[in-house]
């Protein structure tokens, strides 16, 4: 029996001791530790880690993650999420990894925790958003975080590096009820850029350039001391292993990564494990493989798959993920 044979054969019969006989989703917590650690000690010094809640999304688990990295940062994006996470974790610090429209800030701070407000920071990637914000925290009288988003390549929104950002930092200088906390510059994209030609090299170059450009003009609006304490997030998980130090960025987000879905069976993710799978029964039987008035067609396709010889059914099905199976099934 292979080593993946037997680790299946684990799985199932944990499940059927378990009594699951229905479909479900399957963490492997000793591998999930393992990758927390993969993850931990690829991590620059000084570099800091923010967990991608929508990847993670159970309390439990996010308080383990808490609990192994030693981190209180969370992204989040939605306003559902926010408030339960502010409730559930009132002493985390959530970014919003989207900017949403400004009425969800407006309900978060009418219905969050008093102390909320301070530990959220609010994504902004256009004028007219700081604007909205801006009214927002002045109706509440609650002083509000902003977080500007900096487009470095991927074009989903944001600001560049010119008279818009600067006209941003001039507002968020002068202005005591929005405080700059710093940046996200999200860049999945280059992750999928071919290296061949030093393509990948110059789109990364590219993008780190206009995160410099960003950060040099901030610095002509605030203290060395706020600059040093701003937030500069980055990367996810197919991206986070490019930044070898925190010249440009400070913090990194990950969060699929530690639970390795086929999705993200990458270059750079090679040294995880998978850790989360669905698992389902088969429910029956029916012998030779007979499609619907093709039966020509099935006596074919048994000869040319002879794994088709045998029909089963599972407990649901067309699920994004790659079937694993024992022999002959």
């Amino acid at each position: 029996m292979t080593s993946q044979a037997a680790y299946f054969e684990g799985l199932d019969s944990a499940l059927k001791s378990a009594g699951i006989y229905q479909p479900v989703l399957l963490l492997d917590v000793d591998r999930l530790n393992q990758n927390i650690q993969t993850l931990l000690s690829h991590l620059p010094t000084g570099m800091a880690y923010r967990i991608v809640t929508k990847s993670l999304p159970v309390p439990n688990l996010l308080a383990h993650i808490r609990k192994k990295t030693g981190t209180e940062r969370l992204m989040t994006f939605n306003l559902p999420m926010l408030l339960g996470l502010a409730q559930e974790m009132p002493g985390a610090k959530q970014l919003l990894g989207k900017p949403l429209p400004a009425k969800a800030c407006h309900d978060f701070l009418k219905q969050a925790p008093v102390d909320a407000a301070k530990n959220v920071s609010w994504l902004i990637d256009t004028p007219e958003r700081l604007h909205a914000y801006d009214n927002v925290a002045k109706d509440a009288g609650v002083p509000v975080n902003i977080v500007i988003e900096l487009d470095v390549g991927l074009h989903r929104g944001g600001f560049a590096p010119g008279s818009e950002l600067h006209n941003a930092f001039s507002q968020l200088r002068e202005n005591n009820r929005l405080t700059f906390q710093g940046f996200m510059g999200y860049e999945p994209h280059l992750a999928s850029v071919p290296k061949a030609l030093g393509w990948r090299a110059r789109a990364t170059k590219r993008a780190w350039g206009t995160y410099q450009q960003a950060i040099a003009l901030a610095h002509n609006f605030f203290s060395e001391s706020h600059m040093a304490s701003i937030i500069r997030n980055t990367a996810g998980s197919p991206t986070y292993r490019l930044y070898k130090n925190t010249d440009i960025a400070n913090e990194v987000s990950v969060g699929s990564a530690l639970v390795k879905p086929t999705g993200f069976d990458t270059e750079l993710l090679k040294p995880y494990v998978p850790a989360s799978f669905i698992a389902t029964p088969v429910l029956k039987s029916v012998g030779a493989m007979r499609l619907p008035e093709l039966t020509m067609a099935s006596c074919a396709g048994r000869l040319l798959s002879p794994g088709s010889a045998q029909s089963f059914f599972i407990h649901g099905g067309k699920w994004m993920a790659d079937p694993v199976h024992p022999p002959g099934l």
